[in-house]
């Protein structure tokens, strides 16, 4: 046996160790992050007294993971995964407790930074992702990637099913109903911190440095500028970056648009939390419990064509979405679950992109700025779609979508001549 091969095998143990923790992680932490979908909205109306305000609050939550992501990168990159992925879950725990207080104090203002500060934990389940592929091969990114997002599920699922007896809870130690799942979802985000800080060694992103310094290999762009001038030479270099960014971007705002005022539209015709708990736990299903399957036909398929199918399943829950009436119906059901389901397509096919094209040099640069866009993309869609709802209702909302979505297959189809271009390039 050979020195590389000898190395292999030591970086294939670490990388199938790293994976483990993280579907760990993933399937604890998701319960903190995802608890409070359902009543989110609900909270920010009755704080603020206004329907069109309703969805500010998710609105904090993307745009905090916007910021925090780009924050936590060049944290990542000097410190490890590790270090990064537990910032984000302690500060993403902090704000589940200033929701709380939120709540209790009447406070739309505290709410919002409650609702950023837990943006931080959707940051680290983001930088998880990532660092399932730190060490993976190119026969396997894809795969290894949708395992952790994967993992999402079981906490994910179980967290809006929670809403229920997350308002018991609250009733039960004296805050109010609201607040029940965001108290829940610290105690779920400190856990994954605990988990990850004792389990995630060695460091993914350390060790693939290490080795790649070892190999004396250097690709990519230098380190001079910032994270952002970085990144944009980068994609410069690499078009297919800007392409697969766009579509995260695209993909991510469509989602968070029609998913944070649902629980409203639901609301209107009568259904109660345990109602609308369970329809964003069918949305969530379909988000997270295929990844494995669609990590398989991205690495055999190839990642573009992965991201257009996204965009198509997406188009049909749209038209979905704008059929169903205010309450609880098949049709909202459904399109909520293809929505996710889109998402999914649509988010491991453009990540791996992402994954596999950005140099190691800048890995954490390119990965915080695609989350940072992402991010920002969606916060200004759930922005507007309060407005929207509150202006023409929850149909009109579905329908102007569909312009999103238009962009996420446009990109996917930039990302087959762009990726065609850059193996011929490789093959030179």
């Amino acid at each position: 046996m050979t020195d590389l091969s000898e190395a292999e095998v030591v970086l294939g143990a670490v990388q199938r160790r790293t994976v483990r923790v993280l579907v760990l992680t993933q399937a604890v932490g998701a319960v903190g992050i995802t608890i409070g979908i359902a009543t989110a909205s609900l909270l920010a109306r009755d704080l603020s007294g206004s329907e069109a305000q309703s969805g500010l609050a998710q609105t904090a939550q993307v745009l905090g993971a916007a910021v925090i992501s780009f924050l936590l990168a060049p944290l990542m990159a000097r410190r490890g995964r590790r270090t990064g992925l537990m910032t984000g879950y302690v500060v993403g725990a902090a704000g589940g407790v200033t929701a709380v207080l939120a709540g209790v104090a009447g406070s739309m203002a505290l709410l919002l930074a409650g609702a950023t500060l837990l943006g931080a934990a959707t940051s680290a389940n983001n930088a998880a992702r990532y660092a399932a592929t730190d060490l993976a091969t190119d026969e396997n990114r894809a795969r290894s990637l949708s395992l952790v997002v994967w993992a999402t599920t079981v906490g994910a699922v179980a967290g809006p099913n929670l809403t229920g007896p997350a308002g018991a809870f609250a009733d039960g130690v004296g805050i109010p109903e609201l607040t029940g799942p965001f108290a829940i979802g610290a105690i779920g985000m400190l856990i994954a911190a605990v988990v990850v800080g004792l389990l995630l060694r060695p460091d993914p992103l350390l060790t693939a440095q290490e080795a790649a310094a070892a190999r004396a290999v250097g690709d990519g762009a230098g380190l001079a500028g910032s994270s952002w001038s970085r990144t944009i030479d980068t994609v410069r270099e690499r078009p297919v970056l800007g392409y697969a960014i766009a579509g995260l971007a695209l993909t991510h705002a469509t989602m968070i648009g029609v998913m944070t005022m649902t629980p409203l539209h639901m609301e209107h015709g009568g259904s109660g939390l345990e109602v609308i708990g369970i329809v964003i736990s069918v949305h969530v299903l379909g988000m997270f419990a295929f990844s494995p399957l669609v990590g398989m036909l991205a690495d055999r398929a190839g990642r573009p064509p992965v991201l257009a199918a996204g965009g198509v399943v997406l188009l049909a829950a749209l038209l979905l979405c704008a059929s169903a009436p205010s309450g609880m119906s098949w049709q909202v059901t459904a399109g909520l679950f293809l929505l996710g389901v889109g998402w999914s397509l649509a988010m491991v096919s453009a990540s791996t992109l992402v994954a596999e094209h950005a140099p190691l040099q800048v890995r954490t640069d390119v990965q915080g700025v695609s989350d940072l866009v992402m991010g920002l993309t969606a916060a200004a869609a759930g922005a507007v779609a309060g407005v929207v709802v509150g202006a023409a209702g929850y149909p009109t909302l579905a329908l102007l979508s569909l312009l999103l979505v238009a962009g996420v297959l446009g990109c996917a189809a930039r990302a087959v001549v762009e990726s065609r271009a850059a193996a011929t390039r490789r093959t030179a």
